[in-house]
């Protein structure tokens, strides 16, 4: 089969792989329909992610077809149509009893991470019964595609984490299909003010079809007096952070109110600033998390019932063999005003 393998630091390609096999008991093997590429990977191939080995098939994200599952496997049969969820969870260890799937002690983001991922024809589900799940009938394949990892993420650790309440001003740092999918799920709690900041003219726009109130270009004028200058001098409820650089961060402890809660949801690399001598007295929560999707099936109802549409979030669509492409297109965003690609599996 072909699949996209990470070669080290800024290094990918297009390669012929062995097609996976059930190798425990537990095991489902995918044939890939729909997958697509996330921020975490353009992290990984910054470096940003030690773990990741040369020759890992990359992606954590997609739909599929079961080809194949383990005699252990009693919720899946040979043809179901699934969602992958990014997590792989036993759901038997200490963590995954708690609901933290993410910190499962045999799975956890193991896909595109620490085992191959799904950015290939084919793909290897550990833990299927849990870490899988039924496709409604009459669902949006490619929205569904969104549920693997994004809004989930975006709720858990932005929407969630941040306790966002009814009438809340909350500031969004990072316009791109993380914060997008933080915008799309903050509006359950009906905030009275989503202000979104970022240094991409396209995405900020995008963002008021969104639900946004308030857009702020960081490049075009200071964020942290727009801020204030919004809340009555105060600063927001919320601050969530969807970069992952220190500079995103940094801002989101400059633009707190008192009482607030600043939820980082970015991936990050380098080490950052907190900046306790301002803090220290301002009764703040700082979260972090990842995403355990303990949240999908909720969403999965959310989204099959159309109270809101993922596909919103695609802006544009490729073969799964013209990936290299994609990639280039993901990752000059600006340039090329995308948001989330979905890769579509044609052979």
């Amino acid at each position: 089969m072909k699949a996209l393998v990470y070669h080290g630091p800024g290094k990918k390609s297009w390669d012929e792989k062995p097609k996976p096999t059930i190798a425990k008991a537990t095991d489902a093997v995918v044939k890939m329909y729909k997958t697509t590429i996330c921020g975490t990977d353009l992290h990984i191939l910054k470096g940003d992610v030690p773990e990741v080995t040369d020759g890992r098939i990359l992606g954590h994200e997609g739909v599929g077809v079961i080809e194949e599952v383990g005699t252990a496997v009693t919720n899946f049969k040979k043809g179901d149509r699934v969602l992958i969820s990014c997590i792989s969870s036993c759901g038997k260890c200490e963590y995954c009893k708690k609901g933290m799937y993410s910190h499962c002690e045999k799975g956890g983001w193991i896909l595109g991470h620490l085992i191959d991922g799904t950015q290939a024809e084919y793909a290897r589900i550990p833990f299927a019964d849990n870490s899988l799940y039924h496709i409604p009938e009459n669902v949006d394949e490619e929205a569904i595609v969104m549920l693997s990892d994004i809004l989930p993420t975006g709720f858990e650790c932005g929407v969630l984490n941040g306790q966002i309440k009814p009438g809340d001003t909350v500031a969004i740092v990072g316009a791109g299909p993380i914060g997008l999918a933080v915008l799309l799920t903050a509006q359950f709690y009906t905030p009275s003010a989503i202000i979104m900041i970022d240094l991409d003219d396209n995405r900020l726009q995008a963002t008021k079809t969104f639900g946004a109130t308030h857009t702020i270009n960081s490049q075009q004028e200071d964020p942290v007096t727009k801020v204030f200058s919004l809340t009555q001098n105060k600063g927001v409820d919320v601050a969530i952070e969807a970069v992952g650089i220190p500079a995103t961060f940094e801002l989101c402890e400059s633009i707190i109110a008192p009482g607030g809660h600043i939820a980082n949801i970015g991936v990050h690399g380098k080490s950052v600033a907190l900046h306790l001598e301002t803090l220290w007295s301002k009764n703040i929560t700082i979260t972090t998390r990842l995403v355990d999707t303990v949240t999908t099936p909720m969403l999965l109802k959310t989204v099959s019932s159309k109270k809101i549409d993922p596909t919103k979030l695609i802006t544009h669509r490729f073969a799964l063999q013209n990936i290299m492409q994609a990639y280039d297109t993901f990752q000059n965003a600006a340039r090329d005003k995308t948001l989330k690609v979905i890769l579509t599996n044609e052979g």
